[in-house]
C-alpha cells in the first residue's frame, strides 16, 4: 500500500507539473498574442470565438497555472476559505482536495475546448487528458482521500 506521504507528493508533483506548463504557456501566449514565439500562426484561430491568443492565454495562466499552485499551498497548509467551502460538493472533504478533482477536470474541458477551437488533435492533448486522469486517480487513492478527510472519525 502507498504511504501517505508519496500519494500526498506525487498529488502535488502532479500540481506542480501542470501550474509550471501552464504558466510558461500561458505567459508566451499573454507576451505574443500572435502565437508567433511557439510557431502558433493566427490561422489556427479561424472558427473560434478568438481573433488572438491573449484571451486563452489570460485563462491558461491563471486557470491552469496559477490555480494549481493556491492548490498546493491550500493542500499544505489547510487553509480554510468559506467561499471555496460553498462551493465544495465533497462535503465531508476539505475543499483543496476537492479542487484538485476539479482542476482535473478543468483540465480536460480545457483540452477538449483546446481540440474543437483549433480543429486539431496533437500529441500533447493525448498526453494531457492522461494527465488529468492521473491527478484524479491520485487525489482518489485511500491515502490521500483520509489525509484530507475534514472528520477524522470517518476516515475510511
Amino acid at each position: 500500500m502507498m504511504k501517505l506521504k508519496t500519494a500526498e507528493n506525487i498529488l502535488v508533483g502532479l500540481l506542480a507539473f501542470l501550474g509550471v506548463g501552464a504558466l510558461f504557456g500561458g505567459g508566451v501566449l499573454i507576451v505574443s498574442p500572435t502565437g508567433s514565439l511557439i510557431g502558433m500562426p493566427l490561422s489556427m484561430l479561424v472558427g473560434s470565438p478568438f481573433h488572438t491568443f491573449l484571451i486563452p492565454g489570460i485563462v491558461l495562466f491563471l486557470v491552469l497555472g496559477v490555480f494549481p499552485f493556491v492548490l498546493i499551498y491550500s493542500l499544505r497548509r489547510e487553509i480554510e476559505s468559506p467561499f471555496a467551502e460553498s462551493l465544495n460538493v465533497f462535503k465531508d472533504m476539505q475543499w483543496a482536495w476537492s479542487f484538485s478533482i476539479y482542476q482535473a477536470f478543468t483540465l480536460i474541458i480545457w483540452i477538449q475546448l483546446e481540440m474543437v477551437f483549433l480543429h486539431a488533435v496533437h500529441w500533447l492533448h493525448t498526453f494531457y487528458m492522461f494527465y488529468a486522469v492521473g491527478i484524479l486517480f491520485v487525489a482518489l487513492l485511500p491515502p490521500v482521500r483520509n489525509r484530507y478527510k475534514k472528520y477524522p472519525e470517518t476516515k475510511i
